[in-house]
């Protein structure tokens, strides 16, 4: 592969603040690409498959309403993100923000928050892709036999490298490659979770199933939870839902009108993610109600996978068939474009000489940060293989932390906007809400979950409940990737100490601010 190093002798530089560009391709997509790269990442119709039951499990017929409380921090933190996004449209994002509001040290934990988050997702979207292929793949040619296939271990791990070395060669090749891609993609799911809701309601409208219940505006009331610890708990899930939609920040560097257009594909994917996610929610239980037996989407033995029990009895074999392949192509699209922020705030940590200088190299035909977004995939590979070899346990309690990593680096943005515009925040109304007050509420509310699920995450019961030493291990493993965290950064910091001393991204507050 051709790269081309950029180091800092070979970087633009900013008067007096210390931000590089990185050699990326721009003008490469405009506000309707990246808001579909937005929303591909997210996983729509993953993400409802698999949180549907759940959410339902917790908090019965009030999940749309726990669905828009997860909506409210997401979109407070958004808007904190696009007012960093005008004033340093950098792709490092959360990485480079926390680094001008907060110093070195900071910003390197929040990066890696990111990185290390987005790696377990790459790896859990890559087993759900698998096991998706090999259900549709039974549904096509009327096997149970080839739909088995998925449950030999050999074999789902072939499938498995398979699929993520066809989406680290998709994005390695650049923006436009990963545009066109995800139109097909993105498309696909929306249309087939529109079917699944018409043909939902039409069949709450018949009352086809025992389950089906009128639709009551108390649903979207989440005062009406009648517990905080199950509001709690689906607030947690539905916040994992809306993650992603920060990868149109990330290709900032690649987008047109990067200071604004990023931000704005932004919140209309967070807009269409709400509604898609509310829509389906209400038709669902509609149809089959929230109960724990049947249909009910509460019920224990499909819960965590709702769509595989709806498919048929709701959509019909063939449009049953045609859901199984919108949750492939939803995951399938959200591993292929999950490498975008991994690669770029790699490739941003080590432009500013936080990691090494190898990772800085972009390459000369796709410009792209070729050897971050191998790397990625790399780790990625290694990663589900290895502790699909040692415990299925580990794995799943792995993804369980992901939340603690998601809260974590998100909260540390929302801070970091209030903070580094807190120049701006007494010049005008508009300043003191965006910049100011709803980037906090955002990352209060945040840190509340962030700290209510370090809290859980104790009890053994928490995940698949192994313990370590009497410690759940989705404690020792969530607190301890961010352990490793900082044990990386002291080795960077005695390695190449000059980010670290704030000689290479400066801190501080923006000496000019773009109006709209």
């Amino acid at each position: 592969m051709t790269q081309t190093a950029m180091r800092p002798d070979a970087h633009d530089t900013a008067p007096g603040d210390g931000v590089r560009g990185k050699g990326l391709g721009g003008n490469s997509i405009g506000l309707l690409g990246s808001a579909v790269i937005g929303l591909s990442t997210v996983a729509p119709v993953y993400c409802l498959t698999s949180t549907l039951g759940s959410t339902a499990g917790e908090v019965g017929l009030h999940m749309p309403a726990v669905f828009l409380a997860g909506f409210l921090p997401m979109l407070l933190v958004a808007f904190a993100y696009r007012e960093l996004n005008k004033a340093v449209p950098d792709c490092g994002t959360s990485f480079t923000w926390t680094v001008k509001a907060f110093g070195p040290h900071v910003g390197w934990m929040c990066g890696w928050g990111l990185v290390i988050a987005t790696v377990i997702v790459l790896s859990n979207l890559a087993g759900v892709a698998t096991t998706y292929f090999w259900l549709l793949a039974g549904e096509v040619t009327g096997s149970d036999a080839v739909s088995g296939l998925d449950g030999n271990k050999a074999v789902h791990i072939v499938t498995c490298l398979a699929l993520i070395a066809a989406a680290t060669a998709v994005s390695y090749r650049g923006m436009t490659t990963t545009k066109g891609v995800q139109y097909a993609l993105v498309g696909l799911q929306l249309v087939v979770l529109a079917l699944f809701v018409v043909l939902a309601l039409d069949k709450a409208r018949t009352g086809a199933f025992p389950g089906h219940t009128d639709f009551s505006w108390s649903w979207l009331n989440p005062f009406a939870v009648d517990s905080f610890a199950s509001f709690s708990a689906g607030l947690s899930l539905s916040i994992f839902m809306y993650w992603g939609w920060d990868t149109c920040l990330t290709a900032n560097e690649e987008t047109v009108g990067s200071d604004k257009t990023p931000g704005r594909a932004a919140l209309i994917a967070m807009v269409v993610l709400v509604g898609s996610y509310l829509v389906t929610g209400v038709a669902a239980q509609m149809a089959v109600g929230s109960g724990t037996h049947g249909l009910g989407l509460a019920n224990p033995d499909t819960s965590d996978n709702v769509f595989a029990a709806l498919a048929g009895p709701v959509m019909g074999h063939l449009c049953g068939i045609l859901l199984f392949a919108a949750v492939l192509a939803s995951a399938a699209a959200s591993l292929q474009t999950t490498f975008i922020p991994v690669a770029r705030t790699v490739l941003a940590m080590s432009t500013y000489q936080a990691l090494p200088p190898s990772y800085a190299r972009v390459h000369e035909r796709f410009r792209t940060p070729g050897r971050a977004t191998v790397t990625a995939g790399v780790a990625t590979g290694v990663f589900y293989a290895v502790m699909s070899l040692l415990s299925e346990h580990v794995l799943v309690d792995t993804i369980y932390a992901l939340g603690l990593m998601i809260c974590f680096y998100y909260a540390l943005t929302a801070f970091a906007c209030a903070w580094y515009f807190r120049r701006d925040l007494t010049r005008s109304a508009r300043d003191a809400l965006f910049k100011g007050l709803f980037p906090v509420l955002g990352g209060i509310l945040l840190t509340a979950v962030f700290g209510k699920t370090l809290y859980d995450m104790w009890d053994p019961a928490y995940g698949s409940g192994s313990a370590v030493l009497g410690v759940g291990s989705v404690f020792v493993i969530g607190v301890g990737l961010l352990v490793l965290g900082a044990v990386i950064m002291l080795v960077m910091r005695r390695r190449d100490p000059a980010f670290f001393r704030g000689q290479i991204l400066t801190a501080g507050t923006p000496a000019l601010v773009v109006e709209d």
